[in-house]
């Protein structure tokens, strides 16, 4: 047409650009806008619109908005264009900021405009703005199906899903899109019940359905007590034909993923038709992750890479997700190296958090030096895994660093740091943190407020880590939790107790880790009324058959007294670890029942639970109080022979209380003779009792030499002592004993009881 000598008008040169949009062939456009311009169509607001959104669905958004500027323009068409592009590239405050220029200036939105700012303000959760727009929108009587399917959509990403549903009810006329935005504001809030009522009132009244409406449907579904609901989603889909869409294919893989039917998974995508496409792998592989299948994860990231299929960056994420062993990483590493998905974000991050997993902190280290671009999420990452390899000196530094690279640091950030602040129990460095954090504006926020509270009770400051707690707006599970524990962990054990009380009395969801610090501190204080009261809350709400609160159940119980609790508590838990099996050897220890440790230790083995030091203590200890010598020394000897564990102090004391008891004393110093390590205080005390209960005077004044050389301020050595010399009438010695005392400034210690 040009070279015909044709002089092409505004409507031409807009349509061409539109053209080369649609095309993806910006260059192609400048020439078309050049000569646009060269013709004298420099300010018209169709053409210079064309060009504004043919740089925006390129992704320049920048020369977009330098097309915009290049002229003061009172189009509402170019304005629209600017403003959807802002959004269509990220940029909804600029889009936001744009749309407040334009109503500055008098210039009246249409229905284009409000579509594209609701949208924005949906983005970014601005549901104050959103409101000053709908009354715009009523003002301006722009109120069209599309308008308002773009204000229910604001009300449900935003969060309130009661006003979008007001607004859903009064439109005059619905479609597929505002239908499906209110199913997945209902899915947002986990209401899973409201988002199938909805489908079902879409269907009865046959009202059109598509993929989206779908995929949402089937992400309520996705719950693990929904199983029967996703199923009958599923026979739906097949009878409607949807079946045959690679998205809703991907959607139902997840599904049945996240309802722990993972076999289901697999059957839906064993019969895909489209068996080459990679998303339909990539969801497949990362649904297997979700549910731990490493093995079969890997396996099919072979056979996509034997079948010729590129895996994505999804595909290597969630791969190395389940990955263990360093070995293999390293050569999925290598793999992404030849390939350049090294330098993708998600997949870096993936690589170092797994070198991290695998004990490899230098290799994680420097693979996040080399990721080109970091965001927010892998500076936590990497500084979670400092904190984890008791690197917090690093984690600090990496801050700094982060810091100084101008990244803004969002709450994950500040609560991995504080992580690190507690680990250094480096109060100051805490403080300096709480500071910054209060600067940014996070301080108070619920997140940021627990790790703060956890921080401070870390390091020992509880009036600190009170009064933050008392300042949060919201006390959520993890400040709640971390106050508890720290009155525990620190000893005030009645104001632990007291808060875990106000805290069940809220409503507040009290985790295991919880439960155990208040169930110690319940144990320490003797107060079994109290534990017996907790226990029969703990099982209504199914915590009992926890591993971790059965532990602490069966210790509580044994420090009670009450070795009959203590055994219905151990057969509560469903699977009872080796904290578990220990806890119950010791209980029974404790109690005198040595016959009945050994047998639950016979037991524990027969599971295949291996011993460890700790178990050996509790069976030692046991065989010591039930005179069982033989078995103690069996015992003792396998410790090295099969189990590869050197004895330590604490194991050497419950042999040497086990000989003495028995009056086997010149046994018990033979073997503190041939111990491999040097003998402690606690050793040698134990001898001295032993000497005391079988009047041993000059073997007990060996032992209680040896003491008072170890641990000088020990009044028990001098106690011991004075009185195996009293029993063997030996009074002068007696009382060089207690001038001794006098001299040494070792004052005996009052006795003290809970009754």
């Amino acid at each position: 047409m040009h070279f015909s000598g044709f002089e092409p008008d505004d409507i031409t040169y807009g349509s061409a650009l539109s053209a080369c949009a649609a095309l993806q062939a910006p260059l192609f456009g400048e020439l078309v806008y050049s000569l646009a311009i060269k013709n004298g169509f420099y300010s018209n607001g169709y053409v210079r619109a064309g060009m504004i959104d043919l740089f925006a669905k390129n992704s320049k958004f920048d020369d977009a908005l330098k097309v915009f500027y290049d002229v003061s323009c009172a189009n509402v068409v170019c304005w629209n264009s600017i403003i959807s592009g802002a959004v269509r590239n990220g940029e909804n405050s600029v889009a936001l900021d744009l749309f407040s220029q334009m109503c500055r200036r008098s210039l009246v939105p249409n229905s284009f405009t409000f579509s594209s700012i609701l949208t924005a303000c949906a983005t970014l959760k601005e549901v104050e703005i959103g409101k000053g727009v709908q009354g715009l929108v009523i003002k301006c009587c722009e109120n069209d199906v599309f308008v308002g399917t773009a204000i229910v959509d604001m009300y449900a990403k935003c969060g309130d899903v009661g006003e979008a549903v007001k607004k859903f009810s009064r439109m005059p006329e619905r479609n597929v899109v505002s239908w499906t935005a209110i199913i997945s504001g209902f899915v947002k809030r986990d209401d899973s019940i409201s988002a199938l009522k909805i489908f079902k009132e879409m269907r009865i009244i046959k009202e059109e359905i598509n993929n989206f409406t779908i995929t949402s449907i089937i992400t309520a579904c996705a719950k693990p007590d929904m199983i029967k609901e996703a199923i009958q989603i599923h026979s739906w889909i097949l009878k409607t034909g949807f079946y045959l869409d690679p998205i809703v294919q991907a959607a139902l893989i997840n599904m049945y993923a996240k309802v722990h039917a993972i076999d289901l998974s697999e059957m839906v995508f064993r019969e895909s038709e489209d068996v080459r496409n990679p998303r339909l792998w990539a969801t497949m592989i990362s649904s297997l992750a979700q549910n731990q299948s490493s093995k079969r994860a890997i396996e099919l990231l072979q056979i996509m890479l034997q079948e010729s299929l590129r895996p994505d960056s999804f595909c290597f994420s969630s791969v190395l997700s389940v990955i263990d062993c360093s070995n293999l990483g390293r050569q999925i590493h290598s793999y992404t190296l030849k390939t350049g998905f090294v330098f993708d974000l998600s997949v870096g991050s993936s690589l170092f958090t797994m070198y991290s997993k695998c004990g490899s902190i230098e290799d994680s280290y420097k693979v996040f030096e080399h990721i080109p671009v970091r965001d927010n999420i892998s500076w936590t990452s990497m500084i979670i895994g400092f904190t984890e390899h008791g690197c917090a000196n690093q984690a600090f530094e990496l801050f700094r660093n982060m810091l100084a690279e101008g990244t803004r640091p969002d709450q994950m950030n500040f609560i991995a740091i504080l992580a690190a602040c507690s680990g250094l129990r480096s109060l100051q460095k805490g403080k300096e943190i709480h500071g910054y954090a209060f600067r940014a504006g996070v301080g108070r926020e619920a997140l940021v407020g627990g790790a703060l509270v956890s921080m401070y009770s870390k390091c020992g400051a509880l009036e600190s880590a009170r009064k933050m707690f008392d300042m949060l707006p919201e006390k959520d599970q993890v400040s709640c939790s971390s106050m508890v524990s720290g009155y525990a962990q620190n000893g005030l054990l009645e104001e632990a107790v007291f808060l875990f009380h106000e805290m069940l009395m809220s409503n507040v969801t009290a985790d295991s880790f919880t439960v155990s610090s208040v169930l110690g501190a319940i144990a320490l204080l003797n107060r079994l009324g109290i534990g017996t009261q907790l226990h029969a809350r703990l099982t209504k709400v199914g915590l009992d058959s926890n591993v971790s609160v059965g532990s602490s159940l069966v210790t509580m119980y044994s420090k009670c007294g009450n070795i009959e609790d203590c055994c219905k508590a151990f057969d509560q838990v469903d699977e009872p670890d080796l904290i578990c099996w220990s806890a119950m050897i010791a209980s029974y220890a404790q109690h005198g029942q040595g016959v009945e440790a050994l047998k639950i230790y016979e037991k524990m083995r027969r599971q295949g639970i291996r011993p460890d030091s700790v178990t050996f203590v509790g069976v030692l200890f046991a065989c010591s109080h039930a005179n069982l010598v033989e078995e103690g020394y069996f015992l003792f000897n396998s410790m090295t022979k099969d189990f590869g564990i050197e004895p330590n102090n604490r194991h050497y004391a419950c042999m040497v209380d086990l000989l003495g008891r028995s009056g086997r004393l010149k046994e018990a110093e033979k073997l503190i003779k041939n111990m491999t390590i040097d003998p402690d205080a606690l050793v040698w005390g134990t001898l001295l009792a032993a000497c005391k209960l079988h009047g041993e005077v000059e073997l007990g004044k060996k032992a209680a030499k040896m003491v008072m050389e170890l641990n000088p301020s020990d009044d028990g050595a001098y106690v011991l002592l004075s009185n195996i010399y009293a029993d063997a009438g030996q009074w002068e010695e007696v009382q060089q004993i207690r001038s001794l005392m006098k001299g040494t400034r070792v004052r005996k210690e009052a006795a003290w009881s809970f009754a």
